[in-house]
């Protein structure tokens, strides 16, 4: 056995296996029933609260066909699209 080939391929699975854990975001979930389905957003209402998730067409794949009054299960990730600091004054500290 060549023992380059068992050595790269073990670390090609230990870094691998690194990039999997690390991956970012938590997952959440929510379960309730269509009230609107485009193909490109879907609002899901639960007891008195609605939710509007924008589709990415890959997640669709395999996946049946939304329809209103139907009962779906929506798995998202929170994700910023834009992150803007606040300006702030600069701190008024006394030099000894």
């Amino acid at each position: 056995m060549n023992w380059k080939i068992v050595c790269i391929l073990g670390a090609l699975s230990l870094a691998l296996n690194g990039t999997v854990f690390a991956a970012g975001a938590e997952t959440y979930q929510i379960t309730g029933t269509v009230v609107e389905a485009t193909g490109s957003k879907v609002t899901v209402e639960k007891g008195t609260e609605r939710f509007e998730f924008d589709i990415d067409p890959a997640t669709m794949k395999g996946s049946a066909e939304l329809k209103v009054g139907s009962t779906v299960t929506v798995t998202y990730v929170m994700s910023a699209t834009k992150i803007e600091a606040a300006s702030q004054a600069p701190s008024s500290q006394s030099s000894p």
